[in-house]
């Protein structure tokens, strides 16, 4: 089948080098030369493990293929995805200028009966808005020629994009239309060989699925936070409470781990979004601007621990800090909490020696006039001169260091781990006075009884 992606980001690039991968030829569109640049000459604009090595196996195979040239990929594919960016607007509302630019493309040029795709995170009207504008050019050419519009939102997570959508747990359609459907469950069949894991619904449901479920995972992310604070108020361990209840199955392990907050491109965005749309149709969406305000209030959580540790004024002091990117298996660093942290304590007067394993330079972009921050090429390396480590993302190089040499090379041994790597039992036998989210750290015979049992 003939497949047109719009959008050369996660979502679209993903998408456009998985279908392909299946035998599907591709055209991926997108309107920055420099990216389309990036995409021939071999390489590609973002990190996601294993994409490059899809990306070019494709295009050496002549299925996958990249353009700029808008009337092109309008004539290419019988299916055109919408993956472009749905960045917040200043009241937080989703920003659809991109999405409806790419509608009025496929409407200027499209020749054929199309189904239009929207793969982008879009409040709840979009499609009715998609369909308007195509039709609106349709009209201006004087022609009629079929289409439908479809919702499938992703559900794609940065660092796992590729196993996501190629083996999904559910696949959502929202449309109304049957040839549509059968289209959309043709182009879907190689991903779900074992069941159908396909979901078709109307489209505001499945436009609204998309924001329903990150809403939720960060409300689990948010709750388990606020958790953590009042554990450490009352003595308890988060660690023990987030055994205890996820192991209730109405409950289940996902997204319960305390932490320094959530960043990305997704939940801080969709969240706001969510509380927007909410809003403009007279709902008031009380949970939500919680969640939100509890995870900007996060972020700044390693910094009131080490300025309780430290002082107010951080002048003369050194931190290393472990993980730039929101998250491990990525470099993106939107709504990073490390971007709070770094800017917290450089605005006190300290000065921040950052290791990431990809996202330096990426930190080099979005941090590039933060003059007291520097980087090292090696995560032991960052703590020379350093009177503190704080870690704020769990790359997974991070899980297991030579916690003697930490404590060696730092001129003070005080670890603030910001996703609680680490037991803090073992942290103070090793001499480390260890700050963690939420975790206590357990006496002797308290761990003794513990291990008994």
């Amino acid at each position: 089948m003939k497949v047109t992606v719009i959008g050369t980001g996660y979502v679209g690039l993903v998408s456009g080098a998985c279908l392909a991968d299946v035998g599907n030829e591709v055209l991926c569109l997108d309107v920055d030369p420099a990216k389309i640049h990036t995409l021939e000459r071999g390489d590609i604009p973002i990190h996601e493990p294993g994409l490059l090595d899809v990306v070019r196996r494709n295009v050496a195979a002549g299925r996958l293929a990249f353009t700029t040239d808008t009337e092109r990929a309008a004539l290419h594919g019988l299916i055109q995805f919408i993956a472009v960016g749905t960045p917040p607007d200043e009241d937080g509302s989703a920003d659809l200028q991109y999405v409806l630019a790419a509608a009025r493309n496929i409407g200027r040029h499209m020749d054929d009966y199309r189904v239009v795709v929207d793969k982008s995170t879009v409040p709840v009207g979009t499609a009715a808005r998609v369909q308007a504008a195509i039709a609106a050019e349709l009209a201006a050419r004087g022609v009629d020629i079929g289409f439908s519009v479809v919702s499938n939102p992703e559900f794609l997570k940065e660092g796992a994009a590729l196993d996501d959508f190629m083996r999904p747990d559910r696949i959502v359609v929202g449309a109304d239309d049957a040839r549509a459907i059968e289209l959309m469950r043709a182009l879907y069949a190689p991903f779900q060989r074992n069941h159908d894991k396909l979901l078709v619904m109307d489209v505001n449901s499945a436009e609204l699925t998309k924001y329903a479920a990150n809403a939720m995972l960060a409300t689990r992310i948010s709750f388990m936070n606020e958790l953590a604070n009042l554990a450490e108020t009352l003595g308890a361990d988060i660690e023990w409470v987030r055994q205890g209840i996820g192991s209730d199955p109405r409950i289940g392990w996902g997204f319960l781990y305390a932490g320094c907050g959530y960043g990305g491109s997704c939940f801080p965005k969709d969240v706001k979004a969510l509380i927007r749309t909410g809003h403009e149709h007279g709902h008031e969406l009380r949970l939500l601007d919680a969640v939100e305000k509890t995870n900007d209030a996060q972020k700044h959580r390693l910094v009131t621990k080490i300025t309780a540790r430290f002082g107010d004024k951080l002048d003369g002091l050194r931190f290393a800090l472990w993980g730039l990117a929101f998250k491990p298996g990525t470099d993106d660093m939107r709504e990073a909490p490390s971007r709070v942290v770094i800017q917290e304590l450089c605005r006190r007067g300290a000065k921040v020696t950052a290791y990431d394993p990809v996202a330096m330079a990426e930190a080099q972009r979005v941090l590039g006039g933060e003059k007291r921050l520097a980087y090292a090429a090696r995560p032991m390396d960052a703590l020379d001169g350093a009177d503190a480590l704080v870690i704020v993302t769990e790359w997974k190089e991070f899980r297991s260091p030579d916690f003697a040499a930490i404590g060696a090379r730092l001129r003070q041994p005080v670890i603030f781990d910001g996703r609680n790597m680490y037991d803090p039992t073992l942290m103070r036998q090793f001499g480390i006075d260890y700050h963690g989210i939420g975790r206590r750290c357990r006496r002797k015979e308290e761990q003794d009884g513990i291990q008994h049992t």
